[in-house]
């Protein structure tokens, strides 16, 4: 199993994923610390915790707006690439919640 180190708002974090999927992670870590930064510099300084929460609500709309675009596709019968691109949404949403999941671990952590 290899990790990767990430940072949000300056703190490294050592993730762990599967072999391979390295650049993939690093690729979600800085869009993350991107968005969070979007966020303070919108909201100013906030908890780790609350951030997390902020951070997670913004992905989930995204998320939500995709899903949503995907179900448009869907009525208007775009066939079997709708349903290939329904498959990789519901990949991409259980894996930042998985991912989600495991850094709010790390953060609640002392």
């Amino acid at each position: 199993m290899a990790q990767v180190s990430i940072t949000l708002r300056g703190r490294s974090y050592q993730i762990a994923c599967e072999d391979g999927q390295e650049a993939h992670l690093s690729r979600l870590g800085r869009y993350l610390d991107e968005r969070a930064t979007q966020l303070m510099e919108s909201t100013g300084p906030v908890s780790d915790s609350m951030l997390l929460v902020m951070v997670s609500l913004l992905i989930a709309d995204e998320l939500s707006d995709a899903a949503g675009e995907l179900e448009n596709l869907a009525r208007s019968g775009k066939g079997d690439a709708r349903v290939e691109a329904e498959e990789a949404v519901v990949n991409a949403i259980d894996s930042l919640a998985s991912r989600i999941d495991s850094l709010a671990e790390k953060l609640e952590r002392p």
